[in-house]
């Protein structure tokens, strides 16, 4: 952070802000918009797109603004930029052509629309930055793959939890402790939540139902902390995580084997723990002398500490991530390579023949995690590709959706990146069991 400011004070003294293209005017988006609108020295804000484009109207004016251009051409674009003013789309494809745009800010939250979105930034050589952990989490290996090809970054926005998860396991490591976790706080996981048991909390919290489903009924966590194993090499000790009840994450230390700590790492979440809404991180260091300091500091006796944020602010910190992708090439969160965990699809309730799925945050399906070989092995959906595929015979609660029990939609983009990520990554049922 440090850095970061101190370079987009210079591009601005330069006269040189970063110029970004936000695509998606929903909670993550106005925030973002928000953000970006209030002075932050170095970024400008040029161009909002959403398929409403009242939201992406209402994202200007509730920062204030309440000039901007529709725009339906490239040209159009490229003229209000170089006039400073700004734009309005229901395009998406203007902000990923256009030169005068840097970078291509992701945050819908849905799968095969954000990843036409971040495939052609990257045939245009535009960085991609995403508030968007389910895509991530479904396609963020192949879609770092490309970007890697074309020469520009993608990744994670800082704020949501996996970017500060990732924050604070390099701050773990520059103090010379080895991170063995990385961990979410919940107060809440019931499989069972519905759009229709959230709709009243998600009213007041002018949220989508579907959207805050999905952090009940455990899905998100899931998504979020695949993109944390996929960056950290960190593995799953079991399907589902875990998730022991704590009282403070200063005891969260306590709640794990340590032979599954120290064999490459773990991910995973404990519940009800203050601060209620933070992340953390266990460090291992058995040097005596290191333990001595740490003891002194009110740390614990070693060798596990416990690191803690007690808070994220998603969208709030978002604009940073674009700072250290464009000027640093260092997006908070991104995958190391070969995926590492997966969210797999499993059954809310009894299914039938003929239904379909309703995706992320629906009535008949929870997203849970687990080691990605183990998903590759037994052919299981990724719940990132589920919506909109059709059973082709009965399910009862609770179990493992396959792609052999679905007839998937036609011509989606995903599943094409998904097809060429497992073949690229050797992640077929043939090859994971060979």
């Amino acid at each position: 952070m440090i850095i970061v400011d101190t370079a987009l004070r210079e591009r601005q003294r330069q006269g040189k802000p970063i110029r970004v293209g936000l695509v998606g005017a929903g909670f993550a988006g106005k925030g973002f918009a928000l953000q970006l609108l209030s002075n932050l020295p170095g970024l400008r804000l040029v161009a909002i797109s959403n398929r409403t484009i009242g939201e992406a109207e209402e994202a200007y004016r509730g920062a204030g603004v309440n000039d901007f251009k529709h725009v339906t051409s490239v040209d159009q674009l490229e003229h209000a930029i170089a006039q400073r003013e700004y734009a309005v789309t229901s395009d998406p494809s203007l902000l990923c052509t256009a030169p005068g745009v840097d970078c291509v800010v992701e945050a819908t939250g849905e799968i095969d629309f954000a990843a036409q979105v971040c495939m052609k930034a990257f045939a245009h050589k535009k960085h991609a930055i995403v508030l968007n952990a389910e895509l991530d989490a479904t396609l963020g290996p192949i879609l770092r793959h490309h970007a890697d090809k074309a020469g520009v970054v993608y990744g994670q926005a800082d704020g949501d939890q996996p970017a500060v998860l990732m924050n604070l396991y390099r701050y773990v490591e520059s103090l010379g402790f080895k991170p063995v976790m990385a961990g979410n706080i919940k107060s809440l996981q019931d499989c069972r939540r519905t759009p229709k048991t959230q709709l009243d909390f998600a009213t007041r919290h002018w949220q989508r139902p579907k959207f805050i489903t999905s952090f009940a009924d455990g899905t998100k966590i899931s998504q979020e902390m695949a993109t944390v194993a996929n960056a950290t090499g960190f593995r799953v000790g079991q399907r589902g995580m875990y998730g022991p009840r704590c009282d403070h994450v200063d005891n969260a230390y306590k709640l794990f084997k340590m032979d599954e700590l120290m064999n490459g790492g773990l991910v995973d979440y404990i519940l009800g723990a203050q601060p209620s809404f933070g992340v953390f991180i266990l460090g291992y260091s058995e040097h005596p002398l290191k333990q001595r300091y740490m003891k002194v500091y009110k740390m614990g006796d070693g060798p596990l500490y416990t690191f803690y944020t007690p808070f994220h602010l998603s969208p709030i910190e978002a604009p940073n991530s674009v700072a250290r992708a464009v000027l640093f090439g260092d997006p908070p969160v991104r995958p190391l390579g070969r995926p590492v965990a997966d969210v797999i699809t499993i059954a809310k309730r009894d299914l039938r023949a003929g239904e379909t799925l309703d995706g992320i945050g629906g009535f008949l399906s929870y997203g849970t995690l687990d080691n990605a070989d183990a998903c590759a092995e037994q052919n299981l959906l990724p719940m990132g590709l589920s919506e909109g595929c059709v059973l082709k015979r009965d399910l009862p609660m609770d179990a493992a959706v396959s792609y052999d029990d679905v007839e998937l939609p036609k011509n989606r983009l995903a599943d094409k990146l998904r097809a060429e990520q497992n073949k690229l990554f050797n992640m077929t049922p043939s090859l994971v069991a060979a």
